[in-house]
């Protein structure tokens, strides 16, 4: 997970208390990541969980790494009276919550089936077996695996631009949805014609 990609996490974000180590299933796409075992062929499927803690008025839920993306999955919090404005703000997010993981999770299985079989390539090409006499597993040097490293970003770097454009004009969407919602809060609390009540436009 890049840079660019955690800086979707809010700032605020709460953990809850015991959600970590009690129910980190119901927000994680796959097993916990606490289990050290490597991921079985279900686990590498990409799939989102639907079991999901229902979204708080008060605020988000978030989970531990996921073993696979690397990212802590978020259910954004859903405030009372929530305006449709900013009911689409929330789907947004969420959706790019869920896109982001998928992408990472996908990019990172198949980094590490691809790095394993470099490596045993080139070791069945010395002779020799993936473990040594003590059971150990073989590796390669630095330069040999940096050959690895190139060539799987110069096979993927037409994906990682398409992911960085899609990222690009998300991240523009909803920070334009958050400008438009801390505005929309700005005139429903300052306007004597509503009250301070909020409102509920359709658009």
């Amino acid at each position: 997970m890049s840079a660019v990609c955690r800086s979707l996490l809010r700032a605020s974000v709460r953990p809850v208390p015991g959600f970590v180590s009690v129910n980190s299933r119901l927000c994680s796409s796959t097993a916990s990541s606490a289990s050290s075992t490597k991921p079985t062929q279900e686990q590498q499927k990409v799939k989102t969980s639907i079991q999901r803690p229902a979204p708080s008025a008060s605020h988000d839920w978030i989970g531990p790494p996921n073993r696979l993306s690397n990212m802590r999955p978020i259910v954004y919090r859903a405030p009372d009276r929530e305006t449709q404005l900013e009911k689409r703000l929330r789907t947004l997010r969420q959706e790019t919550e869920d896109w982001n993981h998928d992408f990472w999770t996908k990019q990172n299985v198949t980094f590490s089936q691809e790095k394993e079989s470099f490596i045993a390539s080139q070791l069945r090409a010395k002779g020799l077996s993936r473990r040594d006499e003590q059971g150990r597993n073989r590796s390669l040097d630095s330069e040999e695996i940096a050959v690895f490293y190139k060539n799987f970003l110069d096979t993927n770097r037409t994906r990682h631009a398409n992911y960085n454009k899609e990222w690009y004009r998300r991240n523009f969407t909803i920070t334009f949805l958050m400008a438009r919602v801390t505005l929309q809060n700005m005139w429903n609390n300052l306007s004597p014609a509503n009250g301070g009540k909020k409102n509920d436009p359709t658009t």
